[in-house]
């Protein structure tokens, strides 16, 4: 690796080489990242950034860990946590209020604590284990609702580390897609969101907070995964598609689809990748097969086999 751009990281903070990406994923999986850096603030991210493009190293920004499979050998270049956790407000705004949240920030413990304290509009998202950077990125929703919901704009870094503004319908938002993930934002890296809430009733966002995590844990498996595999096709959800194949409880390796929600992929526990692979392979082929529908991943695949 280059020794010169090592040193300007570790300027920043604490740099880890070969470090396995299973103790960074919520799945439990993933070969090693050739450098390992985590980013505590919007200036460390930036610093980060800037150094790897100047010395031609590639980086993959890695948040919670969440929605994300790490394939077996790793990622080349360096792997960069973002874990920014810088909070503006609620500050008020019109008739309602305003907030700015780092990238880095967990989407579900700050939907948790603004609902608890009286402000409505995220109490959708308690339960979705991402941050905010991905939620803005995949335009994460549940029940009927989704990010842009909530978004009034959003600051990322260009591929020159400059600082674009840019408003939720220049992102191009739809379902689990947006311009990142088609590409037309490459080599961008979100840096902060800023959200609309509303002044709600404390007692009855906890009891819809409440409510909601009821439904998620009577619907959705406890094991380790990396959330919904596949994104749900027009005609069908991708849980009951997977289940009208025979596949409920199936097992690769160390790897299962899950009893409980036949659209959550567990590790059992030492699973590998390419047990998860089959298994969606497995998937894909019989759904394909019986029903004419393609399932489209939902999860990232990163790194190489």
């Amino acid at each position: 690796m280059n020794e010169p751009f090592l040193a300007e990281l570790s300027a920043l903070g604490p740099v880890l080489l070969d470090e396995p990406l299973s103790r960074h994923t919520t799945i439990g999986i993933g070969g090693p990242a050739d450098v390992y850096f985590a980013a505590r603030t919007e200036e460390e991210l930036r610093a980060g950034l800037r150094a790897a493009r100047q010395h031609g190293v590639p980086v993959f920004i890695l948040g919670a860990g969440s929605n994300v499979l790490i394939l077996d050998s790793g990622v080349r270049g360096l792997v960069m946590e973002n874990a920014t956790d810088q909070v503006e407000g609620p500050i008020p705004n019109g008739a309602g209020f305003r907030v700015r949240v780092a990238s880095g920030v967990s989407l579900a413990a700050l939907a948790r604590r603004l609902s608890f304290a009286g402000y409505g509009g995220l109490e959708w998202a308690c339960g979705i284990p991402g941050t905010l950077g991905g939620a803005a990125v995949y335009n994460a929703g549940a029940y009927g609702s989704s990010f842009l919901d909530n978004l009034k704009g959003i600051r990322i870094v260009d591929p020159n580390n400059g600082i674009v503004e840019m408003r939720p319908e220049d992102l191009a938002l739809g379902y689990r897609t947006s311009a990142f993930t088609r590409g037309a934002l490459k080599d961008h890296v979100v840096l902060s969101v800023d959200l609309a809430l509303q002044k709600g009733d404390p007692a009855a966002l906890r009891a819809r907070v409440r409510e909601l995590d009821a439904r998620r844990l009577a619907a959705q498996p406890r094991g380790r995964n990396a959330g919904s595999m596949f994104k749900n096709p027009v005609e069908h959800s991708a849980w009951w598609l997977i289940d009208q194949v025979g596949l409920r409880g199936h097992r690769t390796g160390n790897a299962q689809i899950s009893e409980q929600h036949t659209n959550f992929f567990l590790n059992l526990g030492g699973a590998k990748a390419a047990d998860v692979l089959a298994l969606m392979d497995l998937a894909r082929s019989r759904v394909r097969e019986r029903f004419g529908i393609e399932l489209e991943t939902e999860v990232a695949l990163v790194g190489e086999p």
